[in-house]
Order: C-alpha cells, then structure tokens, then sequence
C-alpha cells in the first residue's frame, strides 16, 4: 500500500513512520476536536504522516452496560467535522456490512476490528467501497495467517490494504507482541504496531478491559526498531474518565514526548 493514496494525508516524504491516533470512542465533538488540534499540530511540527482515529460505536464490548457510543451518525459526522477543520484524513472501525457503505461516505480508512477479521463478507464489503482497509490481526491468529485476509481485499481489486499487530493473547488476561511478526506481514501489506491495545489486559472479572499505559513507550521504541511501517495510538485528556479503553490509553499531555523519541529512533534506523 502507498500511503499517499489516503486523502489529505501529509509529509509522506519525511521518512518518518505514519500514525493512527485519537480516542478510542468519539465521546462527543468538543472532545474530538480538541484531541485532533493538539495530535495534528505535533504531528505537523515532526512531520508525521497523520490520521485522525476514532470508533463511531464500539460493538465489541465486556458488558451490556457498557459504553457503545453517542449514535452512529452523529458520531460520523463529528469525524467529517475532524478531518474538515484540520485537512486530515480518518478511521474508523465498521462491524457489520451496512457499515461499510455508511462509514465509507464520512472516513477515509476502513478499520476491520481483530475479532472479526476472518468474517469474508466483511471485508469485501469495506474493500468494495474502495477505501484503504486496515485489518487488525485477530489475537488468536499467527501472523502468517493475515496473508490470506489481505488477499481477500486484493481479490476485491483494492490494493488499498494494510495490516495492524494489537498483540496476541498470553494466558487468559494477558498479551504480547511477538515482534517476529512484523516483518513476516511486511511480506503481505504495510505493517502498523497497535501499541495501546496490545497493552490491554482482558477477560477481567468486573467485567472492564485492563491495561498497561506504562509499557506504552517500551513497546512503541522497539516496533520502530524493529521498522514497523506505521504506530496506531489511543490517546485522551482524561484517560481516567474516558468512556472506553482508558485503561490503556496514553495521556495526551505525554503524546509529543514520546513522538519525539519515535522520530529519533526512526531516523537512526533509516540511516542502516
């Protein structure tokens, strides 16, 4: 995949990696707007090829009470809003095949969640809207079996693919990243590291996904070492009160550090 065929998306001729980042949920406009200005103004400063993350409904949840979202198309339209008000291109995570075609009028990439990316109908309904597809890899699967779910986008006569590492299941309640994998799915598309949810501690008996936000940057410094194409971050405000995954979400206030620590190891690794 060529980055450059994402909309709006800038400084693809930095060297630099490229970033997925943003909340977990988009909770409301006035919190999305204010995550974007700050994430594309770092961005911008480091030249970082950027997109703007954000779930317009979270299907995938521990319990019925949990936090799903502020209504599909009204969460679709704050991130037209997002990418309108910053010239950036978005993301978003689609769970069923109608959502395809109603996300693909508001985004610009077509995120396939981890426990559904083996469902076929899916991804050929976000791969037919001829959008960039990001598949995640399922926790359960080995990186040598991505092969064939980007096969499946390609088979759509969309090139438009890449693949996203969010760690693999360790036990019960627990992940890790096997840092093999990366370049084995660089065979098969771009490779981005999801550092946050490979974090994530899951299955925990209250019945809300814990996480690691300590580890972020040990994981984060070595998926560049290792040349990871692209990052995929989470990040809020107030992690502590965020509606969704702020159990491992990076505070935004530590965002630009650690950027700035990213970039200086990418640009060690590009002089190899």
């Amino acid at each position: 995949m060529n980055i450059q065929h994402i909309p709006q998306i800038k400084h693809t001729d930095s060297g630099n990696f490229f970033l997925l980042a943003g909340p977990c949920a988009i909770e409301g406009e006035e919190m999305a707007l204010r995550i974007a200005e700050k994430l594309v103004g770092i961005t911008d400063n480091l030249q970082i090829p950027y997109v703007f993350k954000g779930s317009f409904k979270k299907a995938n949840r521990s319990r019925i009470d949990s936090f799903s979202g502020i209504g599909d198309e009204k969460a679709l339209k704050i991130l037209r809003k997002v990418s309108e008000t910053f010239h950036v291109p978005t993301v978003t995570d689609i769970h069923t095949n109608e959502d395809a075609d109603m996300a693909a009028q508001y985004v610009d990439v077509l995120q396939i969640p981890a426990f559904l990316v083996r469902q076929t109908d899916l991804v050929v309904a976000a791969a037919n809207t001829g959008k960039t597809v990001n598949l995640k890899k399922g926790q359960f699967m080995s990186p040598e079996s991505m092969k064939h779910a980007v096969q499946k986008v390609l088979d759509c006569h969309n090139e438009n693919v890449m693949v996203t590492d969010r760690g693999t299941m360790f036990g019960y309640q627990d992940m890790i990243v096997d840092f093999r994998g990366i370049p084995t799915m660089q065979q098969y598309a771009s490779t981005v590291l999801d550092v946050t949810h490979s974090l994530q501690q899951p299955n925990q008996t209250a019945g809300v996904t814990g996480g690691r936000p300590d580890m972020i940057e040990t994981v984060a410094k070595a998926g560049i070492a290792v040349g990871v194409d692209g990052i995929f971050i989470e990040t809020h405000f107030d992690p502590a009160n965020a509606k969704s995954d702020g159990a491992n979400m990076l505070h935004l206030d530590y965002f630009e550090g650690l950027m700035n620590k990213l970039v200086a190891i990418r640009k060690t690794i590009n002089a190899f």
